[in-house]
């Protein structure tokens, strides 16, 4: 027979098809991250159920849960207090916590969640850009967005290349390896606010991209390996230079699910 009680699945997204990576009989983190984002106990309303509730009982609680903001949760990574762990983001965890957003506009929502997992996104200053040549045409509208805002861009030979010749002004950085004055020395002279940076998974590309990543650490500067999350954190960084982050009390987002934990307790 099937067991019953809280559940958790994890899946992965690609295009049109939709993986299911694991499945584990037990509850997961996201059920308070789902709790804190919608104003429902759903704790509470489980263990209810698997006490002999029916799940009808709660009806106008789960139908009355609130719309109209977003909540976003981010990572929170060790690489601070550990120096020699490679930073690069793969399929194995890495993060030692997590982190809440929460808003009526998106983009603030993930603002607010780079600021609680310790990231101060710049609202001015230069972004070094260096992705691999898959990467290339998805950071181009990336690019685009940051030289819009005012951002001074530089890159490495390659992301340099491209992106000049679909229009966008970019200035020309050594790689380490390329001799001085490079990337690294334009971070330690605080000459650099942001960085996006992927690489390919060969232990070559990895090493000579992992200086600038552990530089980044150590400087306290804004970095993605992915280009998801830089897109976001562009997107975030947008909505903050347009109008400054607001803090409300959280029964401003969700009135309905005050009410609902009164009535779950």
């Amino acid at each position: 027979p099937l067991p019953e009680g809280r559940g958790d699945s994890s899946c992965e997204a690609d295009d049109f098809d939709i993986y299911l990576i694991e499945v584990n009989p037990r509850a997961s983190r996201t059920v308070p991250f789902v709790a804190k984002a919608t104003g429902v106990p759903v704790a509470k309303i489980a263990a209810r159920v698997m006490a002999g509730e029916k799940l009808s009982a709660f009806k106008d609680i789960l139908v009355g849960m609130p719309s109209g903001h977003s909540a976003v949760k981010a990572p929170v990574f060790p690489f601070n207090r550990f120096p020699g762990v490679e930073p690069l983001l793969g399929p194995e965890m890495k993060s030692t916590g997590e982190v809440m957003g929460i808003d009526k506009n998106l983009a603030h929502a993930i603002a607010k969640s780079q600021l609680a997992a310790g990231t101060l996104l710049p609202k001015s200053g230069t972004v070094f850009l260096s992705v691999k040549t898959t990467d290339k045409e998805a950071l181009l509208p990336i690019a685009q967005e940051l030289e819009a805002m005012g951002f001074d861009l530089v890159a490495t030979g390659g992301t340099c290349r491209y992106l000049d010749e679909h229009g966008v002004k970019v200035k020309r950085i050594n790689k380490v390896l390329e001799g001085q004055p490079h990337v690294l020395d334009a971070m330690i002279n605080g000459e650099i606010a942001l960085v996006i940076n992927t690489t390919t998974k060969s232990s070559q590309a990895v090493a000579d991209s992992s200086s600038i990543r552990r530089m980044a650490l150590m400087n306290k500067i804004p970095y993605y390996t992915l280009l998801t999350a830089a897109g976001a954190a562009v997107k975030a960084i947008a909505a903050i230079k347009a109008k400054d982050i607001e803090v409300a009390p959280l029964q401003e987002f969700f009135p309905v699910g005050a009410k609902a934990k009164k009535d779950a307790a």
